[in-house]
């Protein structure tokens, strides 16, 4: 693969941000087992201190940098959870951060990353739009810390998968949510080393999935970022992409697609079934087990990546009311 990024980082990471982030649990769903005819279970990342598994990463990436770097202070551009986990990071370590963000991130993660300290600013409507203004900051002597392409991020993430294999030690197949693939190539790389048999299915959703165009291009591309349900899962992968576009192409074995009216469902069942609440983009994975898109799951893991939707939008859909934020705009 020659990423650079090992299994052993993952350990290093692991030791790392021990007692800063949760270990959180892996639950079996009888409901979604007996509907599927596999062994499913439910990593509830959802129950991450910042309600995402983005904290993993931030976490290690701000813990991995200089007494220097410190002091200059960090800033990202962000969905939502890798700027509240980053914010919620960089405070426990008594870091400046800076969270860029797009008009289309929903305002209860805007109000999530100032509640940790975090300074948010607003720009354009892509992620694009709200680099520009990284890029600035960083040439004003920030460090960048980005949502998904950095060694120290992927490394962060990948200790889901040191807890998803002990959790459930015959495992055979994992839904990872896909976004820029910071999440599924470090999850990827610990389970491919751990047992190359395991299926390792990346989740996204059908509207603006920058990961499955660039891999189906062959190359890192631009999409169009609109609104969805899975926020969190917007945005491009980068052009100058140097780890994730590789990874999630030389180890992940597919990628699968969900609908709007998938994901809504997948909301509800999560709610009324499994009693937990999860945003549209921890909601992937149920959504392609309940829709039929996964062949055989097997013993399976569906990891639930985040619980941080708004409640007004959360009690909309779980009341089976239609609702379509590309037609009602982010604040649905």
């Amino acid at each position: 693969m020659g990423s650079g990024i090992t299994l052993q980082a993952s350990y290093a990471a692991r030791a790392q941000i021990a007692g800063a982030v949760r270990l959180t649990p892996t639950v079996t769903s009888e409901t979604l087992s007996e509907a599927t005819g596999g062994g499913i279970r439910l990593k509830l990342e959802n129950t991450q201190i910042t309600g995402s598994f983005k904290l993993r990463g931030a976490t290690n990436a701000v813990l991995s940098l200089s007494d220097a770097q410190r002091a200059k202070g960090v800033v990202g551009v962000s969905t939502g959870n890798h700027g509240r986990g980053l914010a919620y990071a960089a405070a426990q370590a008594g870091v400046r951060c800076i969270i860029c963000m797009s008009g289309l991130v929903p305002q209860n993660k805007v109000d999530g990353i100032k509640a940790q300290g975090a300074e948010v600013r607003i720009v354009g409507r892509s992620q694009d739009d709200a680099q520009v203004e990284v890029d600035k900051l960083v040439g004003e002597g920030m460090v960048m810390l980005p949502p998904f392409d950095h060694p120290d991020i992927i490394a962060g993430q990948s200790t889901v998968a040191l807890e998803i294999l002990e959790q459930t030690p015959d495992l055979q197949t994992v839904l990872v949510p896909l976004s820029g693939g910071g999440l599924i190539s470090g999850v990827a790389m610990v389970l491919k080393a751990a047992n190359p048999a395991i299926r390792v299915i990346g989740i996204s959703m059908e509207r603006g999935a920058a990961m499955h165009a660039s891999q189906n291009a062959g190359k890192p591309v631009m999409v169009e970022e609109v609104a969805t349900l899975a926020d969190s899962l917007g945005g491009g992968i980068g052009m100058d992409n140097a780890y994730t576009f590789a990874m999630t192409r030389d180890l992940v074995d597919g990628i699968v697609l969900v609908s709007e009216a998938e994901i809504a469902a997948a909301i509800r069942h999560a709610y009324w079934h499994e009693r937990q609440i999860i945003e549209g983009s921890g909601s992937v994975g149920i959504a392609a087990l309940l829709a039929g898109k996964i062949d055989k799951p097997g013993r399976c893991v569906s990891l639930i990546s985040g619980q941080n939707i708004d409640m007004n939008l959360h009690h909309r859909i779980i009341s089976g009311e239609d609702v379509d934020v590309a037609a009602e705009g982010k604040d649905a």
